[in-house]
């Protein structure tokens, strides 16, 4: 079946991508190699498994700071439309798997990658807040489930680097869509 090459058009650009990418380098969830605790899991995931299924999207304009022609990283293009996605998102959607687990140029990780194992949550109001990533996962995170405190740090730059998402209206309606979602599960 043949794809369209239509791109959801993001208001985020490629520089604030990069500059994101670049506060986040200089942070991480705790002061020491986290993977050493679970065999690096969540970049192992599935890497013997025939399921194409795993692997992370990329939030719309995220594509334009990775180049698709990198060894490391397999990339298939889907249409929007066939995943649970707000109905704003149409057209194609980035998926990406690292071939090389667990190592990867740490520098060029995809944004899920660096924010792991937070993600964003908006209340009935709004108000961001960031909390334990709480989708069922494929493996278990240490940092997830023995509810390890996180650098600071990192708790921050997350949060900021969310705040500035979150004006993008594709990103927006992604994590209203998810927030909605986890409450009515946990209702």
């Amino acid at each position: 079946m043949g794809y369209n090459f239509y791109i959801m058009k993001s208001t985020v650009k490629k520089r604030t991508w990069k500059a994101i990418y670049r506060l986040l380098d200089k942070v991480s969830p705790v002061d020491y190699d986290c993977g050493k605790l679970c065999g690096a899991v969540c970049c192992t995931c599935g890497e013997e498994s025939s399921d194409d299924e795993l692997g992370i999207y990329l939030y719309p304009g995220e594509e334009k700071i990775h180049d698709k022609n990198d060894s490391w990283l397999e990339w298939t293009v889907e249409k929007a439309e066939d995943f649970e996605f707000p109905d704003s998102w149409t057209g194609n959607v980035y998926f990406v798997k690292c071939k090389t687990p667990p190592v990867c140029p740490r520098n060029k990780r995809p944004f899920q990658c660096r924010t792991f194992p937070l993600t964003p949550h908006l209340d009935q109001d709004g108000m961001l807040t960031l909390i334990y990533n709480d989708e069922e996962l494929p493996y278990s995170c240490p940092l997830i489930d023995d509810e390890i405190p996180l650098n600071d740090d990192f708790v921050k730059a997350t949060y900021t680097v969310w705040s500035h998402l979150l004006r993008d209206p594709l990103i927006y309606d992604l994590v209203e869509l998810d927030s909605r979602i986890r409450e009515d599960y946990f209702e």
